[in-house]
């Protein structure tokens, strides 16, 4: 797994990836699902590093607040071995937007690593969008 050098690229393109209406579930183990939503993936030997420039959360509806995870692979995401919290329960105003990583904040995103999202039980929808340089 070895990332590239970001000095000496070959190529970067720019993408922006959006998932509508993420719906919120009961994620208090009454069967009611959960889970994550995945935003961003840089599958593992891909000789390349994924520069995360923007992610954006919109509350459609009452929604009021989103956790956001970066994590190793999709079986696993929920273990706290290979989940790190980028952003936990920010509130995400009624249909407003919320920066939760901006130019200020970029990060990258490794070889073998994905970013999910998951919205708060039981409190709407959201609308993700997420711009990202992938640099190889």
């Amino acid at each position: 797994m070895a990332a590239p050098n970001i000095v000496n690229v070959a190529t970067i393109t720019g993408i922006t990836t959006r998932i509508a209406g993420i719906s919120t579930v009961i994620l208090d183990g009454s069967g009611g699902g959960g889970g994550i939503s995945t935003i961003v993936t840089n599958a593992a030997a891909s000789g390349k590093v994924l520069k995360i420039n923007t992610l954006l959360a919109t509350a459609i509806g009452a929604t009021t607040g989103v956790d956001v995870n970066i994590y190793n692979t999709a079986g696993r995401h929920n273990t706290a071995i290979s989940t790190v919290s980028i952003a936990t329960t920010m509130t995400v105003p009624i249909l407003s937007s919320l920066a939760v990583i901006d130019k200020t904040n970029s990060i990258y995103l490794e070889e073998g690593k994905q970013i999910g999202v998951r919205a708060q039980s039981n409190a709407g929808s959201l609308d993700i969008v997420c711009s990202y340089e992938d640099i190889s």
